[in-house]
């Protein structure tokens, strides 16, 4: 692929759609796409969808995040990454009762900033609790 990233690749709209079919979706075998009952990334949703067997389906999410400045006006990038998260799982219908999280922090990066932001993600899901 020839080209270069944009900011409307990641903003979940059409291009993010043409990038995830370019990039992943048409590389990945048919029976690798989607768990036989629920949604996979041949779907292009929020999330996947696991069945459980009892009519009830699981559903997974797992998103990043990058944001500059990384503190902003009413919040920060884990306030933004675990209402982000929690939004994912709750508009396929589920309820959220778990979090998955990727932080990747440059080397040399603050342990206080580091520590605030993991103190915001954990007050939205308290929130949520």
């Amino acid at each position: 692929m020839k080209g270069r990233i944009l900011l409307t690749h990641g903003a979940g709209g059409k291009e993010t759609g043409e990038l995830l079919n370019a990039l992943i979706v048409s590389r990945i075998w048919e029976n690798l796409k989607r768990v036989e009952g629920g949604y996979g990334i041949d779907v292009l949703d929020d999330g996947a969808t696991i069945p459980l067997g009892d009519g009830r389906h699981m559903v997974l999410s797992i998103d990043s995040f990058t944001v500059n400045p990384i503190f902003f006006p009413g919040g920060d990038i884990g306030k933004l990454a675990a209402t982000g998260s929690v939004n994912d799982v709750a508009v396929m219908g589920a309820k959220p009762i778990a979090l998955m999280d990727s932080i990747v922090v440059e080397e040399g990066f603050s342990m206080e900033d580091l520590e605030k932001i993991v103190k915001s993600m954990i007050a939205v899901l308290r929130k949520k609790a």
